[in-house]
């Protein structure tokens, strides 16, 4: 196994350093973030195998910016740090998607224990199977990034990826144009559209093996995925 990739969102400096360091001399890969906007651009350009974000961030808030991930994401483990004691925020933290809760100051060994347990019980969950989804004669693994037929296997882009599961999510109904948009690219631009079409394209290609699945252009609405 490769090493684990990790996402660090915290704006404070020192913290982010000491933290980012500590882990990758433990063998982590880690990309760090500032701030919630930013973190939301890398997430969807790369996949992470567990996400570590304060709450209190610039641009986007921690609990925001987990909304956006599990929108995209439902299965990668989330660890929330924070200074932030009451026990609505606590609440809030797991209301929004997170996985667990670690509350500042804490030791390095702690922060080590948590990331090891949220990423076993991860490993648990790929394992039953959680994560595979049937689409017609097709198997669509989003976190392998693979799309199965027979024994052919495509290996799709992160992007590819994003939208067959979004697609997946509202099969055989519609996804609104709009809202794969903003989910996927931030807005609904007329060159996000177009770049968008191109996508539909190819996800088409890939699943044009089975004439059972379709994807159909719902006319000035958005997609269909007919499975």
């Amino acid at each position: 196994m490769g090493k684990l990739n990790l996402l660090l969102v915290e704006d404070e400096p020192f913290i982010a350093k000491v933290i980012q360091e500590s882990l990758e001399q433990l063998g982590y890969a880690v990309v760090h973030a500032a701030d919630g906007k930013k973190a939301f651009s890398l997430f969807q350009n790369q996949l992470y195998d567990l996400c570590i974000v304060d709450v209190m961030l610039p641009h986007t808030d921690g609990f925001t910016l987990v909304k956006q991930i599990r929108a995209l994401e439902s299965q990668v483990p989330v660890l929330f740090l924070t200074s932030r004691t009451a026990t609505n925020d606590v609440i809030e933290g797991y209301h929004s998607g997170g996985n667990d809760y670690l509350k500042k100051p804490f030791s390095l060994e702690e922060l080590y224990l948590r990331i090891n347990e949220l990423i076993k019980r991860s490993d648990v969950k790929s394992t039953a199977g959680e994560n595979r989804f049937i689409i017609g004669e097709y198997q669509f693994v989003p976190h392998k990034q693979t799309l199965q037929y027979g024994e052919v296997e495509f290996k799709l882009s992160h992007r590819e990826t994003q939208l067959l599961k979004m697609l997946y999510e509202h099969k055989n109904g519609l996804l609104e144009r709009k809202e794969a948009l903003i989910t996927l690219w931030g807005d609904d631009s007329f060159f996000n559209t177009r770049t968008m079409d191109v996508f539909i394209t190819k996800l088409r290609k890939h699943l044009k093996q089975d004439p059972a699945v379709e994807i159909i252009n719902v006319r000035g609405m958005g997609y269909k995925l007919i499975c």
